[in-house]
């Protein structure tokens, strides 16, 4: 249980660390499985882990980006990434954690992003929806096309879909008058729950028969 007097900004700040943290480790695995070198290792931890909020913020004229600006991001990249270089072995019993983890900051993410086109634009929702989902995806879906893999947004259980109804929930929210920190924290819930059901019952959006 979080300590009652951690404000609710300080608490997403530590979740968008620890989502940057959990998606570098997919990606650092991903460079493991492609026999990637350490170098290689760190070069896709940290992609994955920060490129999604880099490239929201070049778009919407955020010059440095935080990842840039704080070097915490980059330095817990290039930590996940060398602690799995050396406990890989260890580490990949446990994948099915680090999904869970991958959803948390798919959740998170999207807040984040939903939150800073808030700031700029106002109650925006295709400016919310567009922030929120590319801050989400972006890191992943360089992952993916970096080891040549279609991206999993593309293939896989619901993913950007979980993101866009964390968006529409929060501009609800927003919308009703609710205060932006104290939407933002069901919102997580909604978009993290909904990838992790996804995830353990195969959820699919419908494909064309081919």
């Amino acid at each position: 249980m979080a300590d009652p007097g951690l404000s609710v900004p300080m608490l997403i700040q530590f979740l968008d660390l620890f989502g940057t943290a959990a998606f570098a480790a997919t990606g650092a695995f991903k460079a493991v499985e492609h026999k990637s070198d350490i170098v290689g290792i760190i070069i896709l931890a940290t992609i994955t882990g920060v490129a999604g909020g880099v490239l929201r913020d070049v778009i919407f004229g955020r010059v440095p980006p935080v990842a840039i600006a704080n070097p915490l991001y980059v330095a817990i990249t290039i930590g996940m990434a060398v602690a799995i270089f050396f406990l890989y072995r260890s580490f990949k019993h446990y994948e099915g954690l680090i999904l869970k983890f991958d959803a948390v900051g798919l959740g998170v993410f999207t807040i984040i992003g939903a939150s800073f086109a808030y700031s700029v634009f106002g109650l925006n929702f295709l400016a919310m929806a567009f922030a929120g989902i590319v801050t989400a995806v972006g890191g992943g879906i360089l992952r993916d096309v970096f080891v040549n893999e279609v991206p999993i947004v593309f293939v896989k259980e619901l993913y950007a879909s979980a993101s866009f109804a964390g968006v529409v929930a929060f501009f609800g929210m927003l919308a009703a008058g609710v205060d932006v920190n104290v939407a933002a924290i069901p919102c997580i819930a909604l978009a993290t729950g909904l990838r992790m059901l996804a995830m353990k019952y195969n959820w699919n959006l419908p494909r064309p028969r081919v």
